[in-house]
Parts: C-alpha cells; structure tokens; sequence
C-alpha cells in the first residue's frame, strides 16, 4: 500500500468544499463524550500514552509521526467501527489534524464531527482521560 504525504492530503482538502455540510465543528464537552456518539481518536500511539485517552474512544492514528498517512488504511479502519451515515466524532491533541481529516471524511461521505481545541480543550475544562494501555 502506498504512503502519502500531507502536502498531497492538504491539496486535496483545500480543493472544492462539495460534501462540507458533512461536517460540524463544535467544542469537545464531556456532555457529548457521555452522549454515547462514537469517538475516534486519531493521535498517536504516544500521545495516547502520554495524555491518555477518553474512555471507550477509539484509537485509530492517521498521521504517523512523520507526518505521512495511508488513506485506504486509515478508511479501512474506519469503516470497521462506523458506517458513512451515523454521525460521530474524531479528536486530536488540538484540533489542527482533526481539522484536515474531518474535511477529508466529509468528502468521503460521512457524517463527522470535527472537535475543535482537542483532548487539550477537554483536559482544560478540568476533563481527565484515563491511561492508555
């Protein structure tokens, strides 16, 4: 399978705005993580560790630590948690990744919620995550 680079994903993201109503954009809240909306997580391995995480949340990373990603990859586990048109949420350490991925996801065809600020926002408003494991 072919890496990507995030010049490439950041061209295709800033290309046409056809599926933008796919996408919200709102705060994370620990009202909407107790809603039982499915949440994905899509830092790394290490920031999990070093953070934590929030419970339930699932762990899939889209760029690794270069920077690179695999589109198909990161779909392909996607698609085993969620389907296109049940709504749910992606967050990142500050909501800059999760900014980029949720426009990419949106033009896919799924109902995503960007969560603007990030884990940092949650842990801000006093949110604790728990340890990854």
């Amino acid at each position: 399978m072919r890496k990507l680079l995030l010049p490439a994903l950041l061209l295709t993201l800033f290309l046409g705005n056809a599926h933008a109503q796919n996408v919200q954009h709102q705060y994370p809240s620990e009202v909407l993580i107790n809603s039982g909306i499915t949440i994905i997580d899509i830092r790394t391995a290490a920031e999990w560790k070093e953070t934590g995480i929030i419970p339930n949340a699932h762990t899939i990373t889209f760029f690794d630590e270069q920077g690179q990603y695999d589109a198909r990859a990161f779909l392909q586990s996607i698609d085993s948690v969620v389907t296109r048109n049940t709504p749910f949420a992606i967050i990142c350490r500050t909501g800059n990744r999760t900014t980029a991925v949720s426009k990419f996801l949106g033009d896919m065809g799924y109902q995503v919620i960007n969560l603007q600020g990030g884990l940092y926002h949650l842990i801000e408003q006093g949110y604790q995550p728990v340890p990854y494991p």
